[in-house]
């Protein structure tokens, strides 16, 4: 029996089919070691995820009107070893033009974004070992994490060394922001960025993707009806690609897969739907 694979409704929904187990429900967007390519490596188990959806929908606030829009505030925090970009010195104009990719991907959900502030850090042991649940991430994130709940605080390292090897970027998730809010934010490999290096994801779609997860969470299927199912995740741009028998096509475009920067192309009217609900449950966002 196929079983539906939801990394596309990551932004929207609760995490089903993952593997390995952490302290905190994050999310981590490549297999340990030196090739980079986007995977799924969060372990929520079935009982925890059932009560999430649970909370969620008790708690779940009315829907404002269906055009209703919201501009998110961004803080950016480079973290570099030297002034040079192979050192993750990324100058602002790519900052700028990641920001502007994000606002260009989000026009469905009515979500733009406005970038604050550009920090700048230099620091060796957090742009080379920065990880989930890592001494670094929690120094880095208690020293400069900006703003309330609706802010989404950016922080570009290398992931080189450690846990975080391999990684191209993770995020926390809108539910735990209450219990540990100094903890929230997305952080990123900084060649991921547009114009950058990292080969098949410099178009900035990696920052799409984790924001996605920043904004909502996963759930038993992805609770959107709109998202056509899939075996198992996408890689590369395989458009044609069709797992599940009568589903339609894999929306490996969709910004929620794991595919190529190139491919992705597009979030659901349905994905829309649930980011704005969690965003007003979770982060206090009029939308």
């Amino acid at each position: 029996m196929k079983m539906m694979f939801t990394s596309l409704s990551f932004a929207f929904t609760f995490a089903v089919s993952l593997v390995a187990a952490v302290p905190r429900p994050y999310i981590r967007d490549a297999p340990h070691g030196i090739e980079r390519h986007r995977g799924c490596g969060t372990n929520i188990a079935a009982a925890r995820k059932a009560s999430a959806e649970r909370r969620f929908q008790s708690q779940r606030l009315p829907a404002e009107s269906e055009n209703a829009t919201a501009t998110l505030d961004i803080y950016f925090h480079v973290v570099y070893v030297n002034e040079t970009i192979e050192g993750g010195y990324v100058p602002d104009s790519q900052i700028k033009a990641q920001v502007a990719t994000m606002n260009a991907d989000y026009n469905i959900t009515g979500i733009s974004w406005n970038l604050v502030n550009i920090t700048r850090i230099q620091n060796e042991d957090w742009f080379l070992r920065v990880a989930p649940n890592s001494t670094q991430e929690l120094e880095m994130k208690t020293a400069y994490r900006q703003g309330n709940a609706s802010t989404l605080n950016v922080y570009t390292v290398g992931l080189m060394e450690g846990d975080g090897q391999g990684l191209l970027g993770y995020a926390t998730f809108p539910m735990d922001f209450e219990a540990t809010p100094s903890n929230d934010g997305v952080v990123l490999l900084y060649s991921t960025l547009p114009g950058s290096t990292s080969d098949k994801y410099n178009l900035g779609r990696t920052l799409t993707h984790e924001s996605g997860h920043w904004g909502g969470c996963t759930g038993t299927g992805d609770e959107v009806d709109d998202t056509a199912p899939e075996e198992s995740p996408a890689y590369g741009c395989p458009v044609k690609r069709d797992t599940c028998a009568g589903a339609g096509a894999d929306p490996v475009q969709n910004f929620m897969d794991y595919t190529d920067d190139s491919c992705m192309t597009n979030f659901t009217k349905g994905q829309a739907k649930r980011i704005k609900a969690q965003l007003r449950t979770y982060r206090n966002v009029d939308v």
